[in-house]
Protein backbone atom coordinates (compact mmCIF):
# COMPACT_ATOMS: atom_id res chain seq x y z
CA UNK A 1 0.00 0.00 0.00
CA UNK A 2 1.34 3.69 -0.93
CA UNK A 3 2.17 5.73 2.16
CA UNK A 4 1.35 9.19 1.27
CA UNK A 5 4.70 11.28 2.98
CA UNK A 6 4.74 14.15 5.35
CA UNK A 7 4.87 16.67 3.13
CA UNK A 8 3.52 15.41 -0.05
CA UNK A 9 0.26 15.25 2.76
CA UNK A 10 0.38 18.61 3.44
CA UNK A 11 0.39 19.99 -0.32
CA UNK A 12 -2.39 17.71 -0.75
CA UNK A 13 -4.25 19.45 2.23
CA UNK A 14 -3.57 23.43 1.31
CA UNK A 15 -4.49 22.31 -2.47
CA UNK A 16 -7.78 21.20 -1.52
CA UNK A 17 -8.60 23.60 1.11
CA UNK A 18 -7.73 26.47 -1.10
CA UNK A 19 -9.46 25.30 -4.35
CA UNK A 20 -12.57 24.89 -1.78
CA UNK A 21 -12.28 28.32 -0.39
CA UNK A 22 -11.43 29.64 -3.90
CA UNK A 23 -14.50 28.63 -5.05
CA UNK A 24 -16.57 29.67 -2.14
CA UNK A 25 -14.90 33.53 -2.29
CA UNK A 26 -14.21 33.77 -5.73
CA UNK A 27 -10.48 34.38 -5.38
CA UNK A 28 -9.18 35.22 -8.44
CA UNK A 29 -6.62 37.75 -7.40
CA UNK A 30 -4.81 34.29 -6.52
CA UNK A 31 -4.39 33.35 -10.21
CA UNK A 32 -0.99 34.08 -11.98
CA UNK A 33 -1.30 37.06 -14.45
CA UNK A 34 1.54 38.49 -16.98
CA UNK A 35 3.39 41.24 -15.26
CA UNK A 36 2.50 43.96 -17.48
CA UNK A 37 -1.46 43.07 -16.86
CA UNK A 38 -3.53 45.57 -14.47
CA UNK A 39 -3.91 43.31 -12.16
CA UNK A 40 -1.27 41.47 -11.90
CA UNK A 41 0.44 41.05 -8.56
CA UNK A 42 4.04 39.66 -7.20
CA UNK A 43 2.30 37.41 -4.50
CA UNK A 44 0.63 35.13 -7.57
CA UNK A 45 3.67 33.96 -7.94
CA UNK A 46 3.39 31.92 -4.89
CA UNK A 47 -0.57 31.47 -4.63
CA UNK A 48 -0.97 30.75 -8.24
CA UNK A 49 0.11 26.95 -7.99
CA UNK A 50 -2.31 26.71 -5.35
CA UNK A 51 -5.25 27.51 -7.57
CA UNK A 52 -7.34 25.15 -9.83
CA UNK A 53 -9.72 25.96 -12.64
CA UNK A 54 -12.20 22.59 -11.53
CA UNK A 55 -12.53 18.95 -9.84
CA UNK A 56 -10.88 17.32 -12.80
CA UNK A 57 -7.87 19.43 -12.62
CA UNK A 58 -7.21 19.22 -8.94
CA UNK A 59 -8.34 15.65 -9.24
CA UNK A 60 -5.50 14.67 -11.33
CA UNK A 61 -2.42 16.71 -10.51
CA UNK A 62 -3.10 16.46 -6.88
CA UNK A 63 -3.25 11.64 -7.89
CA UNK A 64 0.17 13.00 -9.52
CA UNK A 65 1.43 14.56 -6.40
CA UNK A 66 0.67 11.29 -4.30
CA UNK A 67 1.92 8.76 -6.79
CA UNK A 68 5.31 10.58 -7.63
CA UNK A 69 5.96 12.92 -5.00
CA UNK A 70 5.60 10.47 -2.53
CA UNK A 71 8.53 8.21 -3.73
CA UNK A 72 10.91 11.48 -4.57
CA UNK A 73 10.28 12.78 -0.68
CA UNK A 74 11.22 9.68 0.54
CA UNK A 75 14.39 9.70 -1.98
CA UNK A 76 15.32 13.46 -1.23
CA UNK A 77 14.37 13.96 1.74
CA UNK A 78 11.02 16.14 3.07
CA UNK A 79 13.19 20.13 2.67
CA UNK A 80 15.29 19.36 -0.09
CA UNK A 81 11.74 17.57 -1.97
CA UNK A 82 9.71 20.92 -0.83
CA UNK A 83 12.16 23.08 -2.31
CA UNK A 84 12.39 21.16 -5.41
CA UNK A 85 8.54 21.55 -5.52
CA UNK A 86 8.65 25.15 -4.99
CA UNK A 87 11.60 25.70 -7.59
CA UNK A 88 9.52 23.67 -10.45
CA UNK A 89 6.60 25.88 -9.99
CA UNK A 90 7.91 29.55 -10.02
CA UNK A 91 10.05 28.04 -13.21
CA UNK A 92 6.88 26.83 -14.99
CA UNK A 93 5.96 30.04 -13.92
CA UNK A 94 9.20 31.57 -15.57
CA UNK A 95 8.80 30.20 -18.90
CA UNK A 96 5.48 30.95 -19.33
CA UNK A 97 5.65 34.27 -18.98
CA UNK A 98 8.92 34.48 -21.77
CA UNK A 99 6.22 32.67 -23.72
CA UNK A 100 3.89 35.13 -23.22
CA UNK A 101 6.31 37.91 -23.84
CA UNK A 102 7.26 36.42 -27.35
CA UNK A 103 3.62 35.77 -28.36
CA UNK A 104 2.52 39.46 -27.16
CA UNK A 105 5.69 41.18 -28.46
CA UNK A 106 4.50 39.74 -31.89
CA UNK A 107 1.30 40.89 -31.63
CA UNK A 108 2.23 44.40 -30.59
CA UNK A 109 4.22 44.39 -33.52
CA UNK A 110 1.65 43.66 -35.96
CA UNK A 111 -0.56 46.43 -33.97
CA UNK A 112 2.26 48.73 -34.72
CA UNK A 113 2.73 47.54 -38.28
CA UNK A 114 -1.32 48.02 -39.03
CA UNK A 115 -0.61 51.77 -37.51
CA UNK A 116 1.42 52.58 -39.68
CA UNK A 117 0.09 50.85 -43.02
CA UNK A 118 -2.97 49.40 -42.57
CA UNK A 119 -4.36 47.04 -44.51
CA UNK A 120 -6.33 43.24 -45.26
CA UNK A 121 -3.02 41.19 -44.98
CA UNK A 122 -1.58 42.80 -41.99
CA UNK A 123 -5.61 42.61 -40.11
CA UNK A 124 -5.63 38.94 -40.73
CA UNK A 125 -1.87 38.61 -39.92
CA UNK A 126 -3.38 39.15 -35.85
CA UNK A 127 -6.57 37.38 -35.94
CA UNK A 128 -5.79 34.96 -38.07
CA UNK A 129 -4.16 32.85 -35.73
CA UNK A 130 -6.24 33.08 -32.94
CA UNK A 131 -7.89 30.30 -31.83
CA UNK A 132 -11.44 30.44 -32.74
CA UNK A 133 -12.90 28.93 -29.57
CA UNK A 134 -11.54 31.11 -27.03
CA UNK A 135 -13.88 34.16 -29.14
CA UNK A 136 -18.05 34.07 -28.64
CA UNK A 137 -19.76 34.11 -31.55
CA UNK A 138 -20.27 38.02 -31.36
CA UNK A 139 -16.92 38.40 -31.43
CA UNK A 140 -16.19 35.78 -34.22
CA UNK A 141 -18.56 38.22 -36.65
CA UNK A 142 -17.60 41.13 -35.71
CA UNK A 143 -13.74 40.45 -36.54
CA UNK A 144 -14.88 38.74 -39.90
CA UNK A 145 -17.40 41.45 -41.12
CA UNK A 146 -13.98 43.98 -40.11
CA UNK A 147 -12.19 41.93 -42.00
CA UNK A 148 -14.18 42.53 -44.91
CA UNK A 149 -14.31 46.22 -44.76
CA UNK A 150 -10.87 46.92 -44.12
CA UNK A 151 -9.83 46.24 -47.28
CA UNK A 152 -10.64 49.53 -48.47
CA UNK A 153 -9.77 51.21 -44.97
CA UNK A 154 -11.06 54.42 -43.82
CA UNK A 155 -9.70 57.03 -40.51
CA UNK A 156 -12.76 55.72 -38.71
CA UNK A 157 -12.62 52.02 -39.70
CA UNK A 158 -8.71 52.02 -38.72
CA UNK A 159 -9.30 53.67 -34.97
CA UNK A 160 -11.99 50.97 -34.82
CA UNK A 161 -9.66 47.69 -35.88
CA UNK A 162 -6.73 49.24 -33.91
CA UNK A 163 -8.58 49.52 -30.87
CA UNK A 164 -10.27 45.93 -31.40
CA UNK A 165 -6.68 44.72 -31.58
CA UNK A 166 -5.36 46.47 -28.47
CA UNK A 167 -8.20 45.01 -26.36
CA UNK A 168 -8.01 41.44 -27.63
CA UNK A 169 -4.26 41.88 -26.81
CA UNK A 170 -4.93 44.00 -23.58
CA UNK A 171 -7.36 41.29 -22.69
CA UNK A 172 -5.01 38.18 -23.22
CA UNK A 173 -2.47 39.68 -20.76
CA UNK A 174 -5.37 39.23 -18.28
CA UNK A 175 -6.07 35.68 -18.57
CA UNK A 176 -4.84 34.01 -15.45
CA UNK A 177 -3.19 30.72 -15.16
CA UNK A 178 -4.22 28.70 -12.00
CA UNK A 179 -2.49 24.63 -11.15
CA UNK A 180 0.09 23.08 -9.43
CA UNK A 181 0.40 21.55 -13.43
CA UNK A 182 3.85 23.01 -13.40
CA UNK A 183 5.05 21.54 -10.27
CA UNK A 184 4.20 18.46 -10.74
CA UNK A 185 5.73 17.99 -14.69
CA UNK A 186 9.25 18.66 -12.35
CA UNK A 187 7.75 15.88 -10.49
CA UNK A 188 7.54 13.80 -13.46
CA UNK A 189 10.49 14.61 -14.57
CA UNK A 190 12.73 13.92 -11.61
CA UNK A 191 10.99 10.41 -11.31
CA UNK A 192 12.00 9.35 -14.82
CA UNK A 193 15.71 10.59 -13.67
CA UNK A 194 15.37 8.71 -10.45
CA UNK A 195 13.46 6.06 -10.88
CA UNK A 196 14.32 4.95 -15.45
CA UNK A 197 13.20 1.59 -15.23
CA UNK A 198 9.81 1.62 -13.10
CA UNK A 199 6.70 1.21 -15.32
CA UNK A 200 4.06 4.09 -15.72
CA UNK A 201 0.70 3.60 -17.11
CA UNK A 202 -1.81 5.87 -18.73
CA UNK A 203 -5.71 5.98 -17.04
CA UNK A 204 -7.16 5.26 -20.52
CA UNK A 205 -4.20 3.18 -21.85
CA UNK A 206 -3.28 0.47 -19.29
CA UNK A 207 -0.16 -0.33 -20.79
CA UNK A 208 3.13 -0.46 -18.84
CA UNK A 209 5.52 1.79 -20.05
CA UNK A 210 9.17 2.35 -18.31
CA UNK A 211 9.81 5.79 -17.19
CA UNK A 212 12.88 6.66 -19.53
CA UNK A 213 10.55 6.07 -22.20
CA UNK A 214 7.28 7.74 -21.34
CA UNK A 215 8.05 10.80 -19.47
CA UNK A 216 10.09 12.06 -22.75
CA UNK A 217 7.62 11.28 -25.29
CA UNK A 218 5.13 13.39 -22.58
CA UNK A 219 7.20 16.56 -22.84
CA UNK A 220 7.70 16.22 -27.03
CA UNK A 221 3.74 15.92 -26.84
CA UNK A 222 3.34 19.38 -24.40
CA UNK A 223 6.00 21.09 -26.80
CA UNK A 224 3.82 20.18 -29.88
CA UNK A 225 0.60 21.29 -28.12
CA UNK A 226 2.36 24.53 -26.60
CA UNK A 227 3.78 25.41 -30.15
CA UNK A 228 0.78 24.98 -32.26
CA UNK A 229 -1.91 26.30 -29.83
CA UNK A 230 -5.16 24.42 -30.82
CA UNK A 231 -8.03 25.81 -30.97
CA UNK A 232 -9.79 23.50 -28.83
CA UNK A 233 -6.48 23.42 -26.03
CA UNK A 234 -6.64 26.21 -22.97
CA UNK A 235 -3.73 24.68 -21.37
CA UNK A 236 -0.49 26.68 -20.13
CA UNK A 237 1.77 23.75 -21.91
CA UNK A 238 5.25 26.28 -21.66
CA UNK A 239 4.27 26.08 -18.08
CA UNK A 240 4.42 22.11 -17.57
CA UNK A 241 7.82 22.20 -19.61
CA UNK A 242 9.02 24.92 -17.65
CA UNK A 243 8.66 23.03 -14.47
CA UNK A 244 10.25 19.77 -16.24
CA UNK A 245 13.02 22.17 -17.75
CA UNK A 246 13.52 23.97 -13.75
CA UNK A 247 13.50 20.52 -12.13
CA UNK A 248 15.99 18.72 -14.56
CA UNK A 249 18.82 21.86 -14.17
CA UNK A 250 18.32 21.48 -10.15
CA UNK A 251 19.01 17.84 -10.17
CA UNK A 252 22.03 18.61 -12.57
CA UNK A 253 23.01 21.35 -10.30
CA UNK A 254 22.31 19.01 -6.97
CA UNK A 255 24.78 16.09 -8.22
CA UNK A 256 27.24 18.06 -9.64
CA UNK A 257 27.53 20.85 -6.16
CA UNK A 258 25.33 18.86 -3.68
CA UNK A 259 22.65 20.22 -1.63
CA UNK A 260 22.72 21.94 1.42
CA UNK A 261 19.35 20.28 2.58
CA UNK A 262 18.67 16.82 3.92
Amino acid sequence: MLRITDVVKHLLIINILVFIISKMLNADMLALRYPAAPDFQPLQLATYFFMHASLGHIFFNMFALVMFGSALETLMGPKRFLFFYFFCAIGAAIVHWLYNYYDFSHMQQIIDAFKANPGYETYWAFFGDIPKGSLTEEGKKMIDEVGTLIAKPNADLVAGSTQMMESYLKAKMSVPTVGASGAIYGLLLAFGMYFPRAELMLIFLPIPVQARYFIPVLMLLELFLGVNQFSWDNIAHFAHLGGAISGFLLILYWRKFGSPMS
